[in-house]
């Protein structure tokens, strides 16, 4: 099951592009349907983990480990927990949704939509891999896919900010690369099975922890990304088409959180401990200075985009609180609350953007008065976004508040709470200037209601956030034995 999700969106990509370059609409639809089976088969693992495998740290779905290079031992090992199952269900979502959302696109479709199936089997497999191979492989080829997706269908600035994505990202990945070597070499007999490094990595003398520990979160930094390796972030979002958007924040920001929370908290639990306190910082420090500077922003996208480096800033804080099971739940929470109302904020910008073909917010006001449907989803997720009670963004950071505070520095966790009150102001500021106040209607008098199919994108993550948020017991059910699990591991 867990190879279908890769070969699935693989064997669509070869189709898109046996068919003729000319029959747009035939390659759109075959995409969307190449998404489809993906989507249905990681809900219902989802559903099928949560009712036999919840209780259960223990991996499920498991594949392999079959011997692949046998010279390197190099096995083809899959598996899925509480920690990856909830993710693949939401890349599955947001692969379908953001397909959808490109039926926009005009120029050089076959490519685009051969591309994007590519970077969902790549992302598929970051999430279910076991073996260290298999990881950088898939860690590496979404990288491809989404250089070209950026810098061929994005904005003014799209070569600049495609190679910056691609520099950033792949200077990581030598870190990781280096640091996956070291483990390999000092494992005996020699593997590259996660699974038995992390029952081994505890044992590494104490300064090769710390060196792979850091090797490893430079790479994860960069994707989250922490600041100060963010830069890349802002323009990448600016630049990208709105459906790339929804994937590199919904899905691929996920990446760096979840090799932490994979690989180097339960790899090197002394060197977590050893750093806590200053990746608790980093956190708190990512937490204001991005909704500080989304404040000073003026262009839409960017608000949303330095919005991100806020929001998973949160994660930082969370896992800097190693001890807290509460916090690294409220991780995986704020991980999928994120995916969901960013990835939405993503396409409406996107869906004002297509009418408007600007995104500046001080030439817009009284757009509520116009287009009330699309105002109302808009305010809907941008209080979803400021954590208002009753939706998902509440519910994760409270967990993670809730779970710091008893973990780490009273005063580092009293500062990032401001994070929430600098949240509102620049959501309900940008819904001020951009839906209340005067219509200018020679100006925007054109402008058209959102359509059918612009909502019927949106809507499925309208009812996971209002879900997630009003009853969130099953996602905490879900991934509950795999936290606990994970918190007594690094307790070693």
């Amino acid at each position: 099951m867990l190879s279908s999700l890769i070969f699935i969106p693989l064997a669509g990509m070869i189709l898109v592009m046996l068919l003729p370059k000319n029959a747009k609409s035939a390659i759109r639809w075959t995409a969307v349907g190449a998404s489809i089976p993906p989507l249905v088969l990681s809900f219902w693992l989802t559903y099928e983990f949560f009712v036999n495998h919840a209780s259960s740290a223990a991996m499920a779905f498991v594949e392999g480990p079959y011997e692949w290079i046998p010279l390197l031992n190099v096995q083809y090992y899959l598996g899925a927990d509480g920690i990856s199952v909830p993710l693949l269900a939401l890349t599955g979502l947001l692969s379908t949704i953001s397909l959808v959302a490109s039926f926009g696109i005009e120029n050089r479709v076959k490519e685009y939509f051969a591309f994007f199936l590519l970077l969902e089997a790549g992302m598929m497999g970051v999430f279910v891999a076991l073996d260290f191979f298999l990881f950088y492989i898939f860690w590496e080829v979404m990288l491809v896919p989404m250089y070209f997706l950026i810098g061929i269908w994005g904005g003014p600035r799209k070569e600049y900010a495609a190679i910056k994505f691609f520099l950033y990202t792949l200077f990581g990945s030598i870190f990781m690369l280096v640091a996956i070597l070291i483990l390999y070499f000092t494992s005996e007999p020699h593997t590259l099975n996660m699974m038995e490094l992390i029952q081994s990595g505890s044992a590494l003398p104490h300064t090769l922890q710390l060196v792979c520990f850091v090797f490893f979160f430079i790479a994860f930094a960069i994707k989250v990304p922490v600041w100060p390796f963010h830069t890349w972030l802002p323009d990448a979002h600016v630049e990208a088409p709105t459906a790339v958007s929804v994937i590199l924040a919904g899905v691929l920001l996920k990446m760096g959180t979840y090799g932490m929370l994979r690989i180097s908290w339960p790899m090197f639990p002394e060197a977590v401990r050893y750093f806590s306190f200053w990746i608790a910082l980093l956190g708190v420090i990512a937490i204001i200075y991005g909704a500080l500077v989304s404040m000073a922003q003026k262009d839409l996208k960017k608000l949303v985009a330095y919005s991100s480096v806020s929001h998973m800033g949160y994660c930082m804080l969370a896992l800097g609180a190693v001890t807290s099971v509460q916090a690294i739940t409220g991780c995986m929470f704020q991980m999928i609350s994120h995916g969901l109302i960013t990835g939405a904020l993503f396409l409406l910008v996107g869906v004002l953007y297509d009418r408007a073909h600007t995104r500046e917010i001080a030439v817009f006001g009284g757009l509520g008065s116009k287009l009330p449907v699309y105002a109302g989803i808009m305010v809907f997720f941008s209080m979803a976004s400021l954590g208002l009670p009753g939706m998902s963004g509440f519910v994760s950071e409270f967990m993670i508040f809730v779970g710091s505070f008893g973990a780490l520095n009273k005063v580092l966790v009293g500062i990032a709470v401001l994070g929430v009150v600098l949240g509102a102001a620049y959501m309900l500021r940008m819904v001020q200037n951009v839906f209340l106040g005067e219509f200018n209607l020679s100006k925007w008098g054109g402008l058209t209601e959102i359509n059918l199919r612009e909502v019927i994108t949106v809507a499925p993550l309208m009812v996971f956030t209002l879900w997630i948020g009003l009853y969130p017991k099953p996602l905490n059910e879900l991934m509950a034995a795999t936290m606990e699990h994970l918190v007594t591991l690094m307790a070693r």
